[in-house]
């Protein structure tokens, strides 16, 4: 059945540049169905019910006002119940899909139809994956984890995403390619750990430091404890001039603050008991990251579309990437324009995509750079 359904023979019974219409308008309506994904996922929303609607006013958008592209220049960005602003981003992510599917057919159809949607699928995941860990700086298991297994997956049944005949070369590669980029992105952030696994911030004097259930706050910052603490080891460190409890005061003593433990000098105390505490400090010290888990499980899960020679690529391509894009946005923030903190998925997910479409003549021009340098070393 899967043969039949992408028989070359059955498609080039109709146009190819038919499909390609076909391939964009399809790509538009997939990359609808991912500014949902984008939205409510990270919510923890269903992303089938309830359908459509406009998040300001909850108006349930009928069909002929959800139309990919066309409706959100048709309403010049606003809602037709409310009037509410409608964010770019929308008609962004379904004019992306809609290029990328339309790229992807034209770049596979004539080699192989599944290939084109096998490509097409992954990088409408990588789009989803972007704009989620740009807005909430996560990237869902379902792409990630999920990914894993899809990869897998379509490796065996479509054996060319890996430019083999064998599906046991295939499914082969796709492993070695999940275990190599899970693997090394897991050695950067345990290198990373041990080498800027701790900020130092100096404060100025007599700042205030508040610890609530959920968050630390100082210096009009507010950073959940979920973005500190990444392992029960990790550890928030201070000396506090004085410390005050709801039912204690301290003074001139160290603190040190885990998930699981809260030591005050030499008492320890359950963090679950403490729901409130001040503290006066000229410095804190903070632990970071130098890459989040869920970069590990989304190399992984690039990996394992795209093999172990896209996840090195991908790893050298997104530091190029991010180092361009930190530049610009510390030129802007110079300027006073923006200041964001960009998560390092998005550079992951260019460089994979980069890979996608340009891929064996990157390999074709490294094959042809060493023999070239073979030859000169002959003289």
């Amino acid at each position: 059945m899967f043969r039949n359904i992408f028989d070359p023979e059955v498609w080039s019974r109709v146009p190819f540049h038919f499909w390609s219409l076909v391939a964009f308008i399809f790509g538009s309506m997939v990359g609808s169905f991912l500014n949902v994904c984008i939205h409510r996922m990270p919510l923890r929303l269903s992303v089938v019910k309830p359908p459509s609607h406009c998040p300001h006013c909850k108006y349930s958008i009928p069909f002929y006002l959800n139309i990919p592209l066309f409706t959100w220049l048709f309403l010049r960005a606003k809602c037709k119940n409310c009037g509410a602003h409608i964010s770019a981003r929308y008609f962004l992510v379904e004019l992306l899909t809609a290029l990328l599917f339309l790229a992807c057919w034209l770049t596979f159809g004539h080699q192989s139809v599944a290939l084109a949607f096998i490509y097409a699928g992954f990088l409408a995941a990588l789009i989803a994956s972007t704009f989620i860990d740009i807005e909430h700086m996560i990237i869902p298991d379902e792409f990630t984890i999920g990914g894993m297994v899809v990869g897998l997956l379509c490796s065996v049944l479509v054996p060319a995403m890996h430019w083999t005949t064998s599906r046991s070369t295939a499914a082969w590669q796709s492993l070695l390619g999940m275990v190599a980029g899970a693997g090394i992105i897991y050695l950067v952030v345990r290198g990373g750990k041990l080498m800027f696994g701790r900020k130092r911030i100096v404060l100025p004097t007599d700042t205030r430091i508040t610890f609530t259930e959920t968050s630390v706050h100082f210096e009009d910052k507010a950073i959940p404890f979920e973005e500190l603490f990444y392992r029960q080891s990790d550890v928030i460190t201070l000396r506090a001039s004085t410390l005050e409890l709801v039912d204690r005061c301290y003074r001139d003593v160290e603190v040190r603050l885990s998930p699981a433990r809260l030591q005050i000098g030499d008492e320890v105390l359950n963090p679950e008991n403490v729901p409130h505490m001040e503290a006066v400090s000229t410095q804190i010290t903070l632990p970071q990251e130098a890459m989040g888990l869920g970069d590990v499980k989304f190399m992984g899960a690039i990996g394992a579309f795209l093999g172990w020679k896209a996840v090195l690529f991908t790893l050298l391509g997104s530091s190029v990437i991010g180092t361009f894009g930190g530049l610009i946005l510390l030129i802007l923030g110079r300027r006073g324009l923006v200041s964001l903190k960009m998560p390092y998925g998005p550079y992951l997910a260019m460089a994979a995509a980069v890979w996608v479409f340009w891929g064996t003549d990157l390999l074709a021009l490294w094959n042809w750079w060493m023999m070239r340098g073979s030859a000169f070393g002959q003289y």
